[in-house]
Formats: structure tokens, C-alpha cells, sequence
């Protein structure tokens, strides 16, 4: 029995395609609906599909700027459901930051309750929140039901949404826009609407404007954080010329004096997209690693509006130097990287100049002008025909009030009957020159001039044949006389309240007014002047609506010089005091203030006792040498205070678990150091040479497995004696040294057994010093016995030297 199947491809020649073209061909499928549907705003109106549909969606639910508020999870419902098939989570985002005019520079939604802040924090769930449209986000919107833009079938066919909005002014540039697409981004910042409007304003006068003379106008972005655009005006010409470029945003402080000679700085305004938190973490940051010392203090005393204040660490203090070390170590000071990629037509990406974007603004206004006065002149040339049948009817009124009456189908009989002997001298004469009443069907009606043939065939007046000729419909068949099926059906559906002798003078008084009206929308799309002029009316009006005299409209980001701060070194801004730093033999350090007596009794964590104590200054550095030849720097102002333990040395630079502290001391600028390890190899090192810059120290004296780095001493006088473990002294001159920056050195004394244990330095006409068993100072000025040549064997040690075999 043979098995079935309802598979429909068993049998079916299999389709295949190399992988690479397979990959390739859908990844720029979604490559393209990244950059055109999700990432790109649109020159036009300046938007992102999904603040399109949001904004569409909130009109739709009537949600006016004078109206009531709406719940957000209604509103992003909505938006998912009918236009944005996504996550409502992603839509509520989106539309929460057209609410916060921290981010957008002319909010277009209105949001009632928690929609973040600069600091940082998320908005509360769509379910708290409730929102609105702005007036400007309605200005955005205007003449949409008016035929202003295309409009497309929804995701699944059942609605549809514009393709773009008609927008009143250039909302790409006043709001700004950032995203990321497949290999390309954009960064546009916001700008001022009224310095936008007056750059269109001169291009529409002057279309061969150059980029530069645009400067006049908009002489740079206009941030809604405010701030102090430091950059040169070169500068941002060459970034707007190009559409690329960078521009520096500093925050804007001022000094506020507390008398007797006391101050603080407060910052009132910070840069563009930089949350308040963590800006204020940073500079906390600096403060307690030190990295500026002459700043004691930061305080955050923001309300409504933002207020940090800086407590200097004296009122000697530089406020130019103080906020010069902050705009170069934190974000008081940024770059705004612009980028103006932006999708021409909604299709063609491109990265455009000012003026392009511009220019496409404007033509797109010239086209939602021209669609907007079509659709005016449509709706005007039906009302016309519509009075036209009206005015007819009240000079005719006995008669139609018979047809009416007892006419078994009084729209047949109003339409055939032959109104030609009515009184119709007092209908204006263009009426009736225009052809408005209806021919019989089939009449060739191509002499009508009142309004052109095109415009007639869009009004249904005229159908348009296969072989091109024009003719009424059917739907207009009546006597030559007669009236058409609007005015027909205008006359049954007039209410009996509207027979009085005052409404007739209305309707004559409102026909000529559309007639008026009409005209002139006919010169304004045969004009291209007059359309232009329309066009700068229109801008003029929407300046004056959201221009200074708005809340929104002043300008808030400023222009300044950025003043050059000299670099200072860190040593000249801290205060010189005495320490005295103390390190424990587990590697605990401590800065005790002054200078005390170095054999004083001192407390260290149980087990833990002292091991190195030296005098210093809080300007001075500490260098420490490790047993795996890395020196390490630690700045004596950064070390912590003497009240309590200390730190660990592990914590404050990267010395590894297995590596011991062999020394410690303050740096002394000149001076050269030896260093030797424990296989009796080592060099001179010039000490300006082993400072490191970071907490991974830097490498010095080179040891492998087994060996380590055993001493590091000061170079002084004119000879090396060494002492290694078999108890044998060499003497040889300093000079047999060399002097290196990093390696593993020379051969300081040859060992048959053990390593080295201790060497020194001195000067041999004054004679070698130890300590003997006793702690007596013995000098030996006869070494004629120990002297010899570097990598000697040496002799055994002279009678009464240390048996712990050191020098010192």
C-alpha cells in the first residue's frame, strides 16, 4: 500500500542559489528598510516613521493642544495596532522623548506626569502617563485633510497613514535627529525656529545664496539644554558646507561670591544630551582620586532648573583654571558630531549641506501649496455649482415648491425642467457663461473657460473617453436648462427655515465671495512669484507663532571664545605640606600630616608591623620598586590620610600577588639610582627615567623565572662594593657600569655559589662604612684587598662586618 501525502512540493523541482547571493540579496533588503523606514528622518517634515505614525495616530484620537489628555498605553495601542506593528514598549519610547524638552528642542507631544528628566531616570509605564499634542506638532500636521501629502495603505491594508506631513517649518533642523542605519548614521542638532524661518525666508529671495551668507541667519545649532557653543565660526561654516563636522559645547557657569573673599562656581546650564548624574559622578570622581586638587567640592542643588555648585580648595584658586582642568577631564565640556544624512524624497539617502536641506524643505512646501490650492479650488468649483442650483431654486421657488409637492420623482423633474425663463439676470453672468447648469449628456462642453478641463474631469463634471474627447455624464443628464444632480439633490435637502429672503442674499454674497477667492487661487497656480509669496506669508506666521515671543522661542545656547587655559602642572595646584608617609611590611600606606619623629612608636593592623617611614611633601611623588623590576609612582597628595590604616599599595597601583615591595622612597629629579638583582646583574638608571604615568608601573630591570629584583640605592661617589651571600667583598669603580633605561644589566660579581646580597656606593679616598654587631659605625679606608674588577670574585669580608651581610 503506497503511502500519500499532502505535501504540495514532493515532485516539485527544487529551486537553488548560491549562498553568498542569497545572503547578500536579503541582507540589503533589510539593509534598505533600516535606512528608509527606521533610522533616516525625511528631509521633508524631519521625522522618523514612527514619530509620523504616533503624531498621525494621537490626531486621529483627537488629542488637541487645547484638549484633553489620553492614557500613553492608548495612545502607543494604537499606534501598534494600526500603523507601527512593533513593540508598544519601543513606540512608547519613542513618543516619550517627543514629550521631554530636555531632548527635543520644540517638544511635539505634551506629556502629563512622569516622563523622565536630565538626570537620567526612565519614564514612568505608559499606564501613569498621559499625553497630548503640542500646537507645534499641530502645525506639523496642517492640511492633511486637505490633500497636502500622499497618503499609503497601512501594514495589513485596512487604514492608511501620510507618507509624510506637511510640516510649516523646517522640523528636520529645529528638532535635530540622530539614529543608525546599515553602514551610514545621522546627527543633526536642533536649532531655532525663528532663525530657520528667516534663512528660508532669504532663500526663497535669493536661491543662489551661498552656504556661508546662511551664517547671517542661523549662526549655529540652538541646543534645549542651553550652553556655550565654543566653536569657531570657520568651523561651523565648513560643518554646515559639507554636512559633516564637529561642534564644541561647553556648560555655562558663573561665579557667586559669599563675601570675605569666599566663592563658589555654579553651573546652571549643561551640554546637550549629558545626564546630570553622572556628570556629577565624574567630577566626584576627580575630586576623590584627586586628579584635581585645587577642587574640593561638588554639590547638586538643581530644583526645576540645574544648579551644581564647585566649592574651590582656596580662595587663591583660578576660577578660568579651575573650570579649564574640568571642561578638558569631564563632559562640562563636549562635541556635538554633525552628521546630516538625511533621506531626500524619502528615498535617496544623502548627506546634505544647510542649504540643501533647505531647498528640499521649501520645494516640498511649493508642492503641499500647490496640492493644498487644487483641492481648495475643487471644493470651491462644488460649492459654486451648488449655489448656482440654490439661488435658481429661490428665484424659482413656487415652482419648485410644486415639483416638490406633487411630482412622483421631484430630483428627474428638477433636473429637466427648463429654468431658462426664470429670473436669472440676477445670477452674476459669469455663472452663466461658465456652463454651470447642467447640458444634456453627451454635450461636447470643452468651451467651458470658468474652470479648465482637467479640473473638471477631477470634479466628475466631465468624463474623459477612450479616444480623449470630454463629455458631461450621466449623472449630470438633464435639459439644456436644467439642474445637475448635486444641485438637485441640494434643493431636496434644504431645510424650510433657509426660504427666507436674507439667506438668498447670503448665498449671492457667498457666491462671490468663492469667486473671489477662486480667482485667486487660479493666479496662484499659474504664478510661481505668488506661490513663493504665500510661502514666505505663511513662514512669517509661523515665526511669529513659536518665534522669541514664544516660551520656546528665545535662544538658548549662547556663543563665546573659548579661552585657551595653560597647561599647569599638577604639582603647582597642591598646596605644599609636610608628611610623613608610612608603609607597613603587608603593603599597607598611610600620609600622617607634619613631620614626625621617624622612630616613634606608630599602630599597624595586628600581625602587621612598620617597615619603611620617611618625610615628604604633599607635592613630592613616591616611587615604588616591586621584586618583578616595575617601578611604580603614587602621588604623595593622593595617598590617604593618617587617621586611620592606610590602604593597600595593591589597590592604588597594579603590583601583582607574587611580587614584594623592595623599596620605597621620594623621587629626587637628576639623581641616578643602581639597580641590581638577586643573580648579581644590574645598572645605573637615571631616576627621571623610571617614573611611570599609569597602575601598571614601568618595566626596568629585566628578571627571568627564578630571579628577582633584589635593590635599588642611590648612585654617590665613585665606587660599587658588593657583598654576596658567600660573605666575599668586591670593590670597583662606578664608572664600569653601564647606563641604561631597562634591561638586565652587567655582571656586578661572580658567584661560585648563592647570589648577591647587598651593594653600595661611596667614595673611596673617604673609606667604606658599616655597622658592626655592636651598631658602632666602622669605616675601612684600606681596600686595596677587596679591590678589583667588575664580575671579580672578591674576598672574604673584613674582620667585624655583619654577619646578615649589609651594609647599611
Amino acid at each position: 500500500m503506497s503511502e500519500t501525502t499532502d505535501n504540495p512540493n514532493i515532485g516539485q523541482p527544487e529551486l537553488a542559489e548560491p549562498l553568498s547571493r542569497a545572503i547578500g540579496e536579503r541582507y540589503l533588503t533589510y539593509a534598505l528598510s533600516t535606512i528608509m523606514h527606521r533610522a533616516l528622518p525625511d528631509a521633508r517634515d524631519g521625522l522618523k516613521p514612527v514619530h509620523r505614525r504616533i503624531l498621525y495616530a494621537m490626531r486621529e484620537l483627537r488629542l488637541a493642544s487645547s484638549g484633553r489628555f489620553r492614557k500613553s498605553s492608548k495612545i502607543s495601542g494604537d499606534v501598534m495596532g494600526n500603523y507601527h506593528p512593533h513593540g508598544d514598549q519601543a513606540i512608547y519610547d519613542a513618543m516619550a522623548r517627543l514629550a521631554q524638552d530636555f531632548n527635543v528642542r520644540y517638544p511635539l507631544v505634551d506629556g502629563q506626569g512622569n516622563f523622565g528628566n536630565i538626570d537620567g531616570d526612565n519614564p514612568a509605564a505608559s499606564r501613569y502617563t498621559e499625553a497630548r499634542l503640542t500646537a507645534v506638532a499641530e502645525s506639523m500636521m496642517e492640511g492633511l485633510a486637505e490633500n497636502a501629502v500622499d497618503f499609503r495603505d497601512n501594514y495589513d491594508g485596512t487604514l492608511t497613514e501620510p507618507v509624510v506631513l506637511p510640516a510649516t517649518f523646517p522640523n528636520l533642523l529645529a528638532n535635530g535627529s540622530s539614529g543608525i542605519a546599515v553602514g551610514m548614521a545621522t546627527n543633526i542638532p536642533p536649532h531655532n525656529i525663528a532663525e530657520l524661518c528667516d534663512a528660508c525666508l532669504h532663500l526663497i529671495k535669493t536661491p543662489d545664496a551661498r552656504d556661508d551668507t546662511l551664517l547671517n541667519y542661523i549662526p549655529g545649532p540652538d541646543f534645549p539644554t542651553g550652553g556655550v557653543i565654543v566653536e569657531s565660526r570657520d568651523a561651523i561654516a565648513e560643518a554646515y558646507r559639507t554636512g559633516r563636522g564637529s561642534i564644541r559645547l561647553r556648560a555655562k557657569w558663573e561665579v557667586e561670591d559669599l563675601g570675605r573673599g569666599t566663592w563658589q562656581i555654579v553651573v546652571t546650564e549643561i551640554p546637550y544630551q549629558v545626564q546630570k548624574s553622572k556628570l556629577i559622578e565624574r567630577i566626584a570622581d576627580l575630586i576623590q582620586t584627586k586628579k584635581i586638587p585645587i577642587l574640593a567640592d561638588i554639590r547638586d542643588e538643581s530644583a526645576d532648573d540645574i544648579r551644581m555648585v564647585l566649592e574651590p580648595k582656596s580662595r587663591s584658586v583660578d576660577p578660568e583654571l579651575l573650570m579649564g582642568m574640568l571642561f578638558r577631564n569631564s563632559d562640562l565640556e563636549t562635541r556635538f558630531s554633525l552628521n546630516m544624512n538625511v533621506l531626500i524624497d524619502g528615498v535617496t539617502p544623502r548627506v546634505c549641506s544647510l542649504k540643501e536641506v533647505l531647498r528640499a524643505f521649501l520645494d516640498f512646501r511649493r508642492e503641499v501649496l500647490v496640492r493644498r490650492s487644487r483641492h481648495r479650488m475643487a471644493r470651491i468649483d462644488n460649492r459654486l455649482e451648488v449655489l448656482a442650483g440654490l439661488i435658481t431654486a429661490f428665484l424659482n421657488l413656487d415652482r419648485v415648491i410644486d415639483i416638490i409637492r406633487y411630482d412622483d420623482d421631484p430630483k428627474a423633474a428638477l433636473m429637466y425642467e427648463d429654468w431658462s425663463r426664470s429670473h436669472q439676470s440676477t445670477i452674476p453672468r459669469a455663472m452663466n457663461e461658465a456652463g454651470y447648469r447642467s447640458p444634456l449628456a453627451g454635450v461636447d462642453v470643452s468651451s467651458l473657460t470658468l474652470i479648465s478641463d482637467a479640473d473638471a474631469v477631477a470634479l466628475g463634471v466631465l468624463a474623459e473617453s477612450d479616444d480623449g474627447s470630454r463629455t458631461v455624464p450621466h449623472s449630470f443628464a438633464g435639459r439644456e436648462n436644467g439642474l445637475s444632480d448635486v444641485q438637485a439633490e441640494a434643493i431636496l435637502n434644504m431645510r424650510l427655515r433657509s426660504l427666507r429672503r436674507l439667506e438668498e442674499d447670503a448665498l449671492v454674497k457667498e457666491q462671490e465671495a468663492l469667486m473671489e477667492e477662486r480667482a485667486g487661487l487660479e493666479d496662484l497656480l499659474e504664478n510661481e512669484g505668488v506661490q513663493w509669496t504665500r510661502i514666505s506669508e505663511q513662514l512669517r506666521e509661523t515665526k511669529k507663532a513659536f518665534g522669541r515671543d514664544h516660551d520656546w522661542g528665545a535662544r538658548r545656547t549662547v556663543f563665546a571664545e573659548a579661552a585657551e587655559v595653560e597647561e599647569v602642572p599638577l604639582e603647582a595646584m597642591i598646596e605644599r605640606e609636610p608628611i610623613t608617609v608610612v608603609c607597613s611590611k603587608m603593603g599597607w600606606i598611610r600620609a600622617m600630616k607634619g613631620h614626625i619623629d621617624l622612630n616613634s612608636e606608630l599602630k599597624f593592623k595586628d600581625g602587621d608591623e612598620g617597615r619603611f617611614v620617611l618625610h615628604a611633601q604633599t607635592t613630592d611623588k613616591i616611587v615604588v620598586f616591586g621584586s618583578n623590576g616595575r617601578f611604580y609612582t603614587l602621588p604623595a597628595s593622593n595617598l590617604p590620610g593618617g587617621r586611620g590604616m592606610g590602604e593597600p599599595v595593591r589597590l592604588m597601583v597594579d603590583l601583582p600577588n607574587e611580587a614584594e615591595i623592595v623599596t620605597l622612597f621620594v623621587h629626587v629629579p637628576g639623581r641616578k639610582l643602581i639597580v641590581a638583582s638577586s643573580a648579581g646583574d644590574g645598572f645605573l638608571v637615571p631616576e627621571d627615567e623610571i617614573l611611570a604615568q599609569t597602575r601598571s608601573g614601568k618595566q626596568v630591570l629585566n628578571v627571568k623565572e627564578g630571579v628577582r629584583a633584589l635593590l635599588c640605592k642611590p648612585a654617590s661617589g665613585d665606587h660599587v662594593a658588593c657583598v654576596g651571600e658567600n660573605r666575599k667583598v668586591l670593590v670597583f669603580p662606578l664608572e664600569e657600569l653601564p647606563e641604561m633605561t631597562r634591561g638586565k644589566g652587567v655582571r656586578l660579581q661572580k658567584f661560585k655559589d648563592g647570589g648577591l646580597s647587598d651593594l653600595t656606593t661611596f667614595t673611596l679616598a673617604e673609606g667604606l662604612s658599616w655597622k658592626d654587631p655592636a651598631g658602632r659605625t666602622r669605616t675601612e679606608t684600606e681596600l686595596s684587598d677587596w679591590q678589583g674588577k667588575r664580575a671579580s670574585s672578591g674576598r672574604m669580608a673584613p674582620r667585624g662586618f655583619p654577619r646578615d651581610n649589609r651594609f647599611t
